[in-house]
């Protein structure tokens, strides 16, 4: 006789299922699965300088590495951090499918289980319970080294994942993202294919179909990758923290371009609503400027653009210029 609350526990399991892709616990499958994509690009990264030396990178690798690139990196920032995360603007259902089908081209995860990460790192950021801290182990060399590992990576293939009904009630709620989130693995085989589709069609040759494969997938997906789990290592590590917030998040100025305006980290730990990331003179921040265009098309309204005030604030030394008056 099976128990009441072990059938509750599988009734759980089954609609959580039923409902997105993947459960809470990660299995073998999976983790084989997620250490083949991130080592076969990684190895294609590699191959990658020898392979353009030895003329193996055309224009049209170029325009196609940097369109997919364009496209899936702005679904993840703009779409799955910035929206379907933080709810940074409101947008009309195109928009909000279109957002999320980029950011799953990216192959990162089906945007609910992407969100459910990131809203449980935002709560527990840099503390117990944050799934990807680098400070996880210590702050001596040795410790922070395996915590710079663990959060760039390793974290990934943790077996138990975060509750998705717990952080992402919401999104389980819309029908579009739950069956998007459900076809991920469609996702993932549209954003491999279309590179090598689009450079045969381009140079109408099995080369340049290849190439385009190889610049355009592999390439691009390792690069992606890594610049993302860059901002969950590098960005909570080093770099400059002009802003008060409760954990170690830093703006890393050098990571700006790649990662489209989501190294300007520390404000958006400061101000995780914002709709742009870099306030800051010099701060390029492209996802903010997708928003922005967006907004102008009528697209999207409600943006949660940076108030001067509350900016102001925020900064460190106005804080302690406040907290030394009220002393």
């Amino acid at each position: 006789m099976v128990s009441t609350t072990a059938t509750e526990t599988r009734s759980t399991d089954l609609g959580e299922s039923s409902a997105t892709w993947g459960g809470d616990i990660q299995s073998r499958k999976e983790q084989v699965a997620l250490a083949l994509f991130i080592i076969v690009p990684f190895l294609a990264v590699a191959a990658a300088v020898p392979l353009a030396w030895g003329g193996w990178l055309g224009w049209s690798d170029v325009l196609i590495m940097v369109v997919m690139y364009w496209v899936s990196g702005h679904g993840v920032t703009v779409g799955f951090h910035r929206l379907f995360t933080h709810k940074s603007f409101k947008p009309n259902r195109a928009v909000k499918i279109a957002l999320a089908v980029a950011g799953s081209l990216a192959i990162q995860g089906p945007v609910i289980r992407w969100v459910a990460d990131h809203r449980k790192h935002h709560k527990f950021s840099d503390r117990d319970g944050d799934p990807h801290s680098p400070w996880r182990y210590g702050t001596d060399i040795k410790a922070l080294a395996k915590g710079l590992w663990h959060a760039h990576m390793m974290w990934l293939f943790n077996p138990e994942q975060t509750p998705q009904r717990k952080y992402a009630p919401d999104l389980m709620k819309d029908p579009d993202l739950v069956r998007i989130s459900r076809q991920f693995p469609l996702w993932v085989a549209v954003s491999l294919a279309t590179p090598l589709i689009a450079g045969g069609l381009i140079t109408w040759s099995w080369q340049g179909a290849l190439t385009g494969f190889f610049w355009g997938s592999l390439v691009r997906v390792s690069l992606l990758h890594h610049v993302t789990w860059s901002i969950n290592s590098i960005c909570h590590t080093i770099g400059e923290r002009p802003f008060v917030s409760r954990d170690k998040s830093a703006n890393v100025w050098w990571l700006a371009i790649p990662s489209m305006g989501e190294s300007w980290h520390n404000l958006h730990h400061a101000d995780p609503t914002c709709a742009r990331h870099g306030v800051l003179r010099g701060q390029l921040d492209t996802s903010a400027r997708v928003i922005w265009a967006m907004e102008k098309f009528g697209w999207i309204d409600d943006v949660r653009w940076p108030v001067k005030e509350r900016i102001d604030g925020k900064l460190v030394k106005n804080a302690k210029n406040h907290a030394a008056a009220a002393a």
